[in-house]
């Protein structure tokens, strides 16, 4: 193809290609742009010659990413997510910062160096992270909430790093009196940015897109000017393009129509990072990068068994059980795109070389590829290494197991529910209504007390283990229903009951038919497909209502 345009096309083909495999092969997509930005480039294909055009896109990519993170701060849950995602987001900042810059430092690499690699070896990818939980239906559990808490003073961290380390444009950061004057030039500029972007908040902006919103295309179209704007006066102030846009969605984030420019705005940000990891690929320095394939292994272990290590150690000591410990450490396994880009704005302010980009790239890809799998199948690995992981719980994990001793649950149940999210709660409270025995069984300690406030007899506890069962009033009980969302906590859960010799019936709910086929080969007898019944409860209910109606004319 010839012409910038037939470049593109080829470039959005090629990447529709391998994002597909990516997706086989369940991986982020992100690293198969980076792949294709490699293939493309003069490394290997040579496709890519509209740098220009593509660099400017990928800015814009960048400072849209930054926008929706800023337009997904919520104060409100930023002041709920209490000590332990603060305590775990800040000790696992310092301990990956520390560590990470003796190791560079260890590996020979320059001070500056090594500091930009330790802070980008903080940084989890929110974006993934949000995207697994929610594919395996635990971004409400108990270690998601945690997790996404701590998430979010990461998203902080980037933002206050990008911002100190853009100030140091220029400066040596030689002398006392250099580094008194920096910090004084800094909070000077946070102040008034603080200050103005309080008053826009309070007498502009809210009236402006309450105007905008008078139409759909001109409300987004106002966003992406007002984040790209503040991104450009950003960068204009001595901060960062990437500061700047994240301010310009912060401000917003307060308004009515976050959701809705949210949801208009997640297709075009995914549209325009993808050049931005293509450019990333098309310009990684490949003479450099063989000599830090060790260097990116050494970091690449760090950062997979390091960080999950201190924050299991963390909600360790805050009373917090190892299994709710390993799945939240297991989120902080790899780093994110933002590494990528703060060492990429550490390179455009000329305080460091191409080798940094290529080390963190590679740790990015490393980390990424693993931590993955590590997520996915997060239960199946703290089943071979929970017996030997004692050592980050306390005898008495007191936040959790303060619910344990509240006793409200029953002698004697006809149903069991296993798993009280928002299906099994909605379904063990409809039986309660009708007037059978329910006992839930739930291990999430926040979700145990909420419904027991609604009356609801609820026993604490992790329903798959064996000696927890042994506890429960399985004698006399009629029914077992799981609606454990993973497929190894319900076939240790149908294990469990055959190895009781449990007579009554079981069923375990499917969000879909591949899942359904699963169960039934684990031995389930009974699989409830909550979505297949609501909609043929749906269609029988409209088809009632529009006979009758027929009838009465």
């Amino acid at each position: 193809m010839h012409g910038v345009f037939g470049e593109f096309a080829l470039l959005l083909l090629m990447s529709a290609a391998a994002g597909a495999v990516s997706l086989w092969l369940r991986q982020p997509v992100l690293i198969a742009y980076i792949v294709i930005g490699i293939v493309a480039g003069p490394a290997l294909l040579g496709i890519v010659t509209a740098h220009d055009q593509i660099a400017l896109l990928a800015q814009v990519g960048v400072a849209v990413l930054l926008f929706v993170v800023g337009l997904k701060l919520d104060l409100q849950h930023i002041r709920h997510i209490g000590p332990v995602a603060l305590a775990t987001g800040l000790g696992q900042l310092a301990f990956t910062i520390v560590i990470g810059f003796l190791l560079t430092l260890a590996m020979g690499k320059g001070w500056v160096e090594a500091l930009y690699v330790a802070v980008a070896l903080t940084f989890s990818s929110t974006i993934i992270i949000v995207k697994l939980l929610s594919d395996k239906r635990e971004i409400d559990s108990l270690h998601g909430r945690i997790a996404v808490g701590f998430l979010i003073v990461q998203d902080l961290a980037v933002v206050v790093a990008m911002m100190v380390m853009s100030a140091l444009r220029g400066d040596g950061g030689g002398g006392e009196g250099s580094l008194l004057a920096l910090a004084g030039s800094l909070s000077l500029r946070i102040g008034v940015a603080a200050v103005g972007m309080y008053l826009l908040m309070r007498y502009v902006l809210p009236r402006v897109v309450d105007r905008m919103a008078q139409s759909q295309e001109l409300l987004l179209i106002f966003a992406i000017a007002w984040g790209t704007g503040l991104a450009a006066l950003g960068e204009w102030a001595g901060f960062s393009k990437e500061a700047g846009a994240f301010l310009a969605g912060f401000s917003l984030a307060s308004t009515h129509y976050r959701d809705a420019i949210n949801a208009r705005l997640t297709g075009i940000r995914d549209f325009l990072l993808l050049f931005f990891f293509i450019d990333l690929g098309a310009n990684l320095d490949f003479s450099t990068l063989g000599g830090e394939v060790w260097p990116a292994v050494v970091l690449s272990l760090f950062v997979l068994i390091g960080n999950p290590l201190i924050v299991m150690a963390i909600m360790g000591y805050m009373g917090y059980r190892k299994r709710t410990g390993f799945l939240c450490g297991l989120t902080v396994a790899q780093i994110s795109e933002f590494s990528i880009i703060f060492v990429a704005m550490g390179i455009s302010l000329g305080h460091i070389g191409g080798g940094a980009l290529g080390l963190t790239t590679l740790v990015g890809l490393i980390t990424i590829a693993l931590s993955t799998y590590m997520i996915l199948y997060s239960h199946q690995l703290y089943e071979k290494l929970g017996p030997w992981l004692g050592f980050f719980e306390r005898k008495r994990p007191h936040r959790e197991l303060a619910v344990a001793t509240e006793r409200h649950d029953l002698r004697e149940a006809d149903v069991i529910v296993f798993g009280l999210g928002r299906y099994g709660s909605r379904l063990a409270l409809g039986l309660k209504e009708a007037e059978l025995k329910v006992l839930g069984v739930e291990f999430d300690p926040e979700v145990a007390r909420a419904l027991r406030r609604h009356g609801l007899p609820v026993r604490y506890g992790d329903g798959i283990a064996s000696e927890f069962l042994e506890s429960l009033p399985l004698k006399d009980t009629r029914w077992v229903v799981s609606t454990l969302p993973d497929m190894a906590s319900n076939r240790d859960l149908l294990r469990g009951l055959r190895e009781l010799h449990f007579t009554g019936e079981v069923a375990v709910v499917a969000r879909e038919d591949f899942d359904g086929a699963a169960l039934k080969r684990l031995g389930a007898p009974t699989i409830l497909y909550p979505m297949r019944n609501a909609v043929d409860y749906a269609v029988e209910a409209l088809t009632a209502i529009i006979r009758n109606k027929e009838v009465a004319k």
